[in-house]
């Protein structure tokens, strides 16, 4: 067994390549130094300190893998940052700057003329979702066209939008139209395992809506934002998309303490979330949208189909190393299948591809967190001293960024894997009797953004589905967690989300809804006949967009 973990600990640290062995096509160039943030409609030249950006992807060296450096991007100070901010209010002149007031269709073609030069840097965009977090080619396509059609199903649910509140309702002898109209200044800040698609599903609705941005960069995915700078000048108005570089603990915190950002678009952990709620001098004018937390657990009952069941939580698992809020983070199975569906995910794991992001198939890449391998490897420790064992061969064994997925059994609550979201490639597994055993999981977990059952007994499924609406908010039948299609609600209970979003949801919660109103007399009909007849208004109108 000795000599067997030994030849695996070289498998690993066998992945990393030399230079002379990356494909040409997906090499990096040379170090980017992107010392410029953009602000006003300017790309200004930061002269003061810059971070360093390194890659997840390690080159082999004889001293051991050696991160590979991608470049530096700014370390702002609060003083920079706080000029950013006074940029975007003065864009946004309290709703009376330029974008605020454009029309819903001249928005729209703000946009559409940024899903353009943005498609022009799809190239870039990709190599450096690889090369700064890891994520494989395939899957750094996929973000890429999601974002993209995210954007486009975005403006048609605007239209849609603009469609029906481009009538008047006339009730109890009062006229009315009913809009929305934008919020303020909003401050977008990503994650990293998706740092285009999800820091996107918050900046685009709210930039369409009529608010102005200021964009800070995840900690990992910071310089493939720098290819879209020049896009975001050209194609808004100055101040309307503002980039805040830096360590957020320095340069966010003194944002919300102005008290100026009016809404907080955050993905990342409650902690976070609430620590920055608290410093804004009027909490209850920020509104938050938020995504958080997750445990979500699979059940899987007696009858379930096994490989079916062993499929989907392989992928709701290990897709892109299982640091997705949306992954499954802890199955439970029932004791009478338990043994078989160890054996089969163990078999299944086996066949899971480990490599570099560019490889064909590559399911097992790199973590872009440095501290992220020995975290796990502190899970599996603990896991281990409470009595679990890592049922796949090599799980476990780390090298550099690199940690190969650790299945865990059996685990029970003395472990700190079965409350912990571990954001990362461990699958703990508990057995079960009783289908109350799961279900009281979940009611005391502290999230509740989904959970998955699998099972074929409708009897089963239907209790289950009832236990668990009013804890969870999306419950996947014989399926993997996941957020798709974005048409879909996504939010959470307790501390895994605030706000709900989809296309639509979205749209309305980076806005508010006006209504302006006048009593039926024959003068007012004929004053909001003229105004919406003659065009004076960008509010007030009937125009029908196609």
């Amino acid at each position: 067994m000795v000599v067997d973990l030994h030849l695996m600990q070289q498998v690993v640290e066998s992945l990393f390549p030399e230079e002379e062995q990356i494909p040409p096509q997906h090499r990096m160039p040379a170090p980017i130094l992107q010392d410029r943030y953009l602000v006003g409609g300017e790309l200004r030249r930061w002269d003061g300190p810059l971070q360093q950006v390194l890659s997840p992807v390690c080159l082999r060296t004889p001293d051991g893998p050696v991160p590979r450096t991608l470049g530096e991007t700014p370390l702002l100070s609060e003083e920079a940052a706080l000029e950013i901010l006074d940029v975007a209010v003065k864009a946004y002149a309290n709703g009376r700057g330029v974008w605020p007031t454009m029309s819903v269709g001249e928005r729209i073609q703000c946009i559409q003329r940024f899903t353009r030069a943005m498609g022009e840097k799809h190239d870039e965009i990709v190599r450096l979702l690889m090369w700064e977090i890891g994520k494989s080619l395939d899957e750094a396509e996929r973000e890429f066209k999601r974002a993209l059609s995210y954007i486009r199903d975005t403006i048609e649910a605007l239209k849609e939008l603009d469609r029906v509140s481009s009538r008047f309702v006339i009730q109890q002898g009062i006229i009315g139209q009913i809009r929305r109209a934008p919020l303020g200044v909003v401050l977008c800040m990503g994650p990293y395992n998706f740092p285009l698609y999800e820091t996107f599903t918050t900046l685009i609705p709210a930039l369409v809506m009529g608010n102005t941005i200021l964009l800070k960069p995840p900690r990992f995915g910071i310089l493939l934002f720098q290819p879209l700078l020049e896009a975001f000048r050209d194609c808004f108005p100055p101040g309307v998309v503002n980039t805040v570089y830096g360590d957020g603990q320095a340069v966010v915190p003194p944002l919300l303490a102005s008290g100026r950002v009016d809404v907080l678009g955050f993905i990342g952990t409650h902690r976070v979330a609430d620590a920055l709620r608290a410093i804004h001098p009027r909490p209850h004018r920020l509104r938050c949208v938020l995504g958080l937390d997750a445990k979500n657990p699979a059940i899987i009952l007696q009858d379930a189909d096994l490989e079916l069941a062993v499929s989907e939580c392989i992928k709701g698992s290990l897709t892109y190393n299982g640091q997705r809020c949306t992954a499954l983070k802890i199955l439970f199975v029932h004791r009478s299948i338990v043994n078989e569906f160890l054996r089969r995910m163990a078999d299944a794991m086996a066949l899971l591809k480990c490599g570099m992001p560019w490889e064909e198939g590559v399911t097992v890449t790199p973590l872009p967190e440095p501290e992220k391998p020995e975290h796990l490897n502190d899970l599996v420790r603990d896991a281990r001293s409470h009595g679990a064992q890592v049922v796949n061969r090599g799980g476990g064994i780390s090298s550099g960024s690199f940690f190969n997925p650790a299945l865990l059994y059996p685990v029970t609550p003395a472990m700190r894997i079965h409350n912990e979201e571990q954001f990362g490639p461990l699958i703990p597994v508990v057995p079960f009797d009783d289908i109350r055993e799961p279900i009281d999981y979940v009611v005391a977990s502290n999230y509740g953004q989904q959970a998955s059952i699998f099972g074929r007994s409708s009897d089963l499924l239907a209790q289950l589905v009832d236990a668990l609406v009013n804890q969870v908010c999306r419950i996947n039948i014989n399926s993997q967690c996941q957020r798709s299609p974005d048409s879909f609600p996504f939010n959470g209970r307790k501390n895994s989300a605030e706000g709900t979003q989809s296309v639509a949801d979205a749209l309305r919660i980076f806005s508010i809804r006006i209504v302006v109103a006048a009593r039926e007399t024959d003068a007012n009909r004929e004053i909001i006949t003229n105004i919406v007849k003659e065009r004076k208004s960008h509010f007030l109108s009937t125009d029908f967009m196609l």
